[in-house]
């Protein structure tokens, strides 16, 4: 087996890099500790020829000239042969004179005049990895694509189980450069004897030859780049306080991307107001969901103005008993019939269109298709959509006479005005003046009907039962809290059984716009046990805990630190082994712990145990890792202990207390 990363950047792209400084020693040290056979150089839209020839000379291992192109709005990998650099150079410049800024890529048919025969080269596509090329990319390429680069151990272990999906690979994409702490432990290995881009080629079209452990293939993958690997289902992770257990989680969450980590005591929740609020932040979708059409209505009645739409009336008025009153004095300009002639009205398309829409939606739906035609055929739904567009253009068109005519006949009476001594009256929609009226006593029905509590959702989450209801504000303090803002809100909660009234007072405190509607209702939270009752203290931890872990399958690795910290042996026996279980079966989990109900019980796949000892005065940490079942667990420095001493140690603190507990409590309470 070698291992190998053909996915390394040794120079900055300007138009999607931060910069970095190369250091080809940190290159060399990254190949040796992480024991590579084979690399890869893939500047994203360049080469350089100089500094590969450098790379070369510096490292004994195969190194291959590539580079990584914006292919169309994804990226490829595109490896070539250690031979004839110029012609590869060239080539390379050429992509990066079409690639300029962040928003350029090259075509597939650009791509193919560059570099003619793409047979000569190796391409890999990101594939479960942003910015992923797309299937329709990958189908014009082909044959030359049979391998997908991927960003984690789940996502290689699925692709490999899948027939239908390319072959994964998982590489570092690492920027090498001066200074580095940690190097990435992202690479794959591949069964293949002789190193060339042939062989390497050949064995990337075949899964089985392409694995995340050089022993165990896809079960187990590296996590530190000091040599620690873990299953990719359960890991347990053993040992004494102060061994480094928290570190080496850390330093695992900074290898990989993507990952849930759940803290000690992170979980605890005495607060019944913070558990509250962050069941809201949680079910944020369903406030969004019950709210959207209040939000537009809001929106809407933002623009009614009914004190304004009182005085233009009472203006209008005055302006016509000022014209009656001089009509004995009608000179022959006021006579004329457009000196108060009234605007045509423009008919209102929004509803045609919404049907023009729908009907057209109804025609291109393919998932319901049958479903639809056995109720309307599809010509008739032509037909229909035919028939509402000529109606849309006949009144559109009329609309475009009318506007004409408005328009004529306003230049027509400005001109009589000017001519005349006589005021006209002044023109006022009244159709509009009416509609808003109305419109202003809909929205109070409709708030005061969204007012009423009732329940808007219900969700089951493994014995507990989260319930949303609406619910009416009670009080300023409530609306001030909701918009977290410096804001009095008492002259305005005066009027709140009065929506309209209560919105115009809330458009004067200073809030936005966009969130006036979550002023009119609210939303409460309610997490009730098995038995219906809302939950204790102790209760809000355990849903907590079986929230965050239920959610971890939305990440690619789930770290978890001392869970039994925060909760009682049943529960965690009786709930969270069994899910954590099921977890494991789809991505990798590690779980930090002192408590035999997790240690032993949950029968991990693998262990971990941490060792802190002072040798010559100087502190030293060891890892020492193996199966449940070995009698020994070896150290990545080649060192071993006693997996039974460990075990009674972590989980029973020792032989001594575990025979005591057995012997004179419980054989004596049993007996």
């Amino acid at each position: 087996m070698k291992k190998i990363d053909l996915h390394i950047h040794t120079i900055p792209s300007t138009i999607s890099d931060s910069h970095f400084d190369f250091c080809l020693e940190t290159l060399k040290e990254y190949v040796t500790k992480l024991e590579l056979d084979c690399i890869a150089i893939t500047n994203h839209n360049l080469f350089d020829a100089e500094q590969f020839t450098q790379i070369c000379e510096k490292l004994d291992i195969k190194v291959f000239p590539g580079i990584e192109i914006d292919l169309e709005k994804g990226h490829l990998l595109l490896i070539s042969e250690n031979t004839e650099l110029g012609d590869f150079t060239a080539k390379c410049q050429q992509v990066q004179g079409l690639v300029k800024t962040r928003e350029d890529c090259i075509t597939v048919e650009n791509l193919q005049a560059i570099f003619g025969d793409l047979n000569r080269y190796l391409l890999i596509p990101h594939y479960e990895k942003k910015p992923n090329i797309s299937e329709e990319t990958i189908a014009k390429l082909n044959p030359h694509i049979q391998t997908g680069e991927v960003t984690s151990p789940r996502k290689f272990k699925s692709c490999s189980k899948d027939n239908t999906k390319l072959v994964p690979v998982i590489f570092s994409d690492v920027r090498i450069y001066n200074g580095m702490k940690a190097f990435p432990t992202r690479q794959s290995f591949i069964d293949v004897g002789d190193i060339t881009l042939k062989s390497i080629k050949a064995c990337l079209t075949d899964r089985t030859k392409v694995c995340l452990s050089e022993s165990e293939g896809n079960e187990y993958f590296q996590v530190t780049d000091d040599g620690l690997f873990l299953s990719t289902g359960l890991n347990v992770m053993l040992g004494e306080r102060s061994t480094g257990k928290t570190h080496t989680l850390e330093r695992i969450l900074e290898s990989f991307d993507n990952v849930k980590y759940l803290k000690q005591f992170a979980l605890l929740q005495d607060s019944e107001e913070k558990f509250e609020a962050l069941l809201s932040t949680r079910h944020s979708s369903v406030n969004e969901q019950f709210l959207k059409e209040l939000k537009d209505m809001v929106a809407d009645m933002i623009k009614v103005d009914l004190v304004a739409n009182k005085k233009e009336a009472e203006k209008y008025l005055e302006s016509l008993i000022k014209f009656a009153s001089e009509s004995d004095k009608l000179d022959s300009y006021s006579k004329a019939a457009l000196f108060s002639e009234t605007l045509f009205l423009e008919a209102d398309l929004k509803g045609l269109v919404g049907l023009i829409d729908a009907t057209c939606l109804l025609i291109d739906n393919t998932e319901y298709s049958e479903l639809i035609n056995q109720h309307i055929s599809v010509n008739s739904l032509k037909q229909l959509a035919v028939a509402l567009i000529t109606e849309h253009i006949g009144t559109h068109k009329q609309n475009l006479e009318k506007r004409w005519l408005n328009d004529l006949i306003g230049k027509i009476k400005d001109d009589l005005k000017l001519k005349t001594a006589n005021t006209p009256p002044l023109d006022i929609d009244f159709y509009r003046v009416l509609l808003e009226n109305e419109k202003v006593k809909k929205f109070n029905e409709i708030i005061k009907e969204i007012q009423k509590e009732r329940e808007i959702d219900s969700k089951n989450i493994r014995g507990f039962k989260v319930v949303a209801r609406t619910k009416k504000y009670t009080g300023a303090s409530q609306l001030k809290l909701k918009s977290r803002k410096q804001i009095s809100f008492m002259e305005a909660f005066k009027k709140y059984e009065t929506p309209y009234s209560f919105l115009n007072s809330i458009k004067e405190i200073g809030l936005e716009e966009t969130d006036f509607h979550k002023y009119f209702v609210d939303i409460e939270y309610k997490t009730l046990n098995k038995h219906g009752f809302p939950v204790s203290g102790g209760e809000r931890s355990e849903f907590n805990l079986l929230h965050e872990i239920g959610d971890a399958l939305q990440f690619d690795l789930l770290l978890i630190d001392e869970p039994e910290s925060s909760f009682d042996n049943l529960f965690l026996k009786n709930d969270v082994n069994e899910l954590l279980k099921q977890i494991s079966r789809e991505i990798p989990v590690v779980i930090v712990t002192h408590n035999s109900t997790v240690g032993a019980s949950i029968k991990p796949d693998f262990i971990v145990y941490t060792k802190k000892s002072i040798v010559e005065n100087q502190v030293k940490y060891q890892l020492f890792y193996g199966y449940p079942g070995d009698k020994q667990l070896k150290s990545l420095d080649g060192a071993v202990t006693d997996n039974y001493d460990i075990m009674l140690s972590c989980l029973e603190a020792g032989q001594q207390a575990y025979d005591d507990r057995k012997n004179t409590i419980y054989d004596i309470l049993k007996n």
